[in-house]
């Protein structure tokens, strides 16, 4: 009997393409990553890192093609990506301010088991239940998470900033995520909460999520992914084995302004 074909990668973006007026900020990029996998995006400043992000969950105008598990989701908006388990954080942390930390997180479990109005209406006690479910289902999720119950009732500008930065990959995970984009994390943090972070990261690649991580902090990224994409004015220069990227001499280049 032949071998069973292996699964398609959790997702995988071909040849994806993104200008902005007459500035070409990704051309012809491509990179897949599989679940239970940590894909890395490096590059200087201005390289096309983040409109990877926004062009993958159709935020920007693009060319190319995303597929979430073999299905071509071109043309899908953007919440119904999230739906489909598609999700990406921020650079700047994004919580409802008025909200406190455990109903932020309990928000993120309505986004994906909500009710319709006229459900809300004609069975109020379902909703009541509903909402009851989530508030247990996110003071767990963000015990999981080292989020303990002294913080959970405060708001989210309130806890330590190393915290917040947690929180905003925790609720992006929510319930339902299977693919999580993360932006930045580390940015303005350090010792300890860097530390945090990288085990957050290996718990969510240990649940057997498919992360793919935009960082600048090389010695977070060093630790804790499994391959590397690193791009230069819009452009892949390199792809593969964290160890054989750091000696490619074009990223040397790209880095340090010189060949090695």
């Amino acid at each position: 009997m032949p071998a069973p074909a292996d699964p398609p990668p959790a997702l995988c973006v071909e040849e994806l393409g993104v200008r902005y007026g007459s500035l070409q900020a990704l051309d012809s990029v491509s990179w897949t990553v599989s679940d239970g996998e940590i894909l890395g995006i490096i590059g200087p400043n201005g390289a096309g890192k983040s409109s990877s992000f926004a062009a993958v969950t159709n935020s920007v105008r693009r060319s190319g093609t995303v597929s979430l598990y073999g299905s071509t989701v071109d043309g899908v908006a953007t919440h119904r990506l999230a739906r489909r388990g598609l999700r990406r954080t921020f650079q700047q942390n994004s919580f409802y301010s008025g909200l406190s930390v455990l109903d932020n997180a309990a928000a993120a479990f309505t986004v994906v088991d909500g009710v319709r109005l006229a459900g809300s209406l004609c069975t109020p006690w379902r909703e009541v239940s509903r909402r009851r479910r989530h508030r247990a289902s996110a003071r767990a999720l963000l015990a999981e998470f080292g989020i303990g119950a002294k913080y959970q009732q405060m708001y989210p500008d309130d806890i330590p900033y190393g915290l917040q930065r947690c929180l905003s990959i925790v609720l992006a995970f929510g319930a339902g995520a299977r693919v999580l984009l993360v932006d930045e994390p580390a940015a303005g943090v350090g010792g300890q909460d860097m530390q945090n972070l990288a085990e957050l990261l290996g718990e969510l690649r240990g649940r057997g999520l498919a992360v793919v991580l935009i960082e600048h902090h090389m010695d977070l990224v060093m630790e804790v992914v499994d391959r590397l994409v690193v791009l230069d004015r819009g452009q892949r220069i390199a792809y593969g084995e964290p160890e054989e990227v750091q000696r490619d001499p074009a990223v040397l280049e790209a880095y340090l302004g010189r060949v090695a």
